[in-house]
């Protein structure tokens, strides 16, 4: 394993997730920092709530797409052998370095969201079947409550919950990762907890009557 090529790639992996596309579409096209406005969040349930649909789905298929390539970095760089222990620990490495890089992002000011579509661009690098579920559980609770915060919450504790019962990892450090990813999304939507708590918490979808939720 050529050292070089660990460092190189812990740094691609935080100035990936730095990337602030929310903060950087929302000036582009609307004029607007989105973290001025809404919850504060530079992620893509404030994006939408702000600038719309056409505007968040850029910014969440964008925030995927780093936490799958920096994840993906260890295995472009041939830095240990397919399949291996090895090379998913590395894989979570640089995975979790792009989550910290979305979170303190050094491109806008070290405000940034929340990292819940890095961390499943970053699942899906490692176990794509597995996350495929995990945004089925995602959509269906979406499309069931209207909330994301509980679907995001409700998606992330699945995820570990599955891997114990369906699927395997050849790394126990990635096993842990997952238990503490799902508990670090229940802290970082603490707020959100507490909306929900006091019934006042936003929908993103809203079906049937219109509501006076803001």
């Amino acid at each position: 394993m050529n050292i070089l090529n660990v460092a190189l790639s812990v740094v691609l992996a935080y100035l990936l997730g730095s990337i602030p596309s929310a903060v950087w579409i929302g000036k582009r096209f609307h004029n607007i920092d989105v973290r001025q406005h809404g919850s504060g969040n530079a992620g893509t349930t404030n994006t939408i709530r702000v600038l719309g649909w056409a505007t968040g789905i850029p910014v969440l298929l964008i925030d995927i797409a780093k936490g799958w390539l920096a994840a993906t970095l260890p295995v472009l760089f041939h830095m240990a052998v397919h399949g291996s222990g090895l090379l998913t620990n590395l894989q979570m490495m640089t995975g979790i370095i792009a989550i910290i890089g979305h979170i303190f992002p050094v491109f806008a000011g070290f405000r940034g969201g929340k990292g819940v579509a890095t961390v499943f661009g970053v699942f899906l690098a490692l176990q794509p079947l597995l996350t495929l579920c995990s945004i089925g559980i995602f959509l269906a609770v979406l499309f069931i409550t209207g909330i994301v915060s509980v679907s995001s919450m409700i998606a992330g504790i699945s995820f570990p919950v599955f891997l114990f019962l369906f699927f395997d990892s050849p790394s126990i450090f990635f096993k842990i990762f997952a238990i503490l990813a799902g508990i670090a999304l229940l802290v970082t939507h603490r707020t959100n907890i507490g909306r929900l708590w006091r019934g006042e918490e936003p929908k993103l979808l809203k079906f049937g009557k219109k509501n006076k939720e803001s």
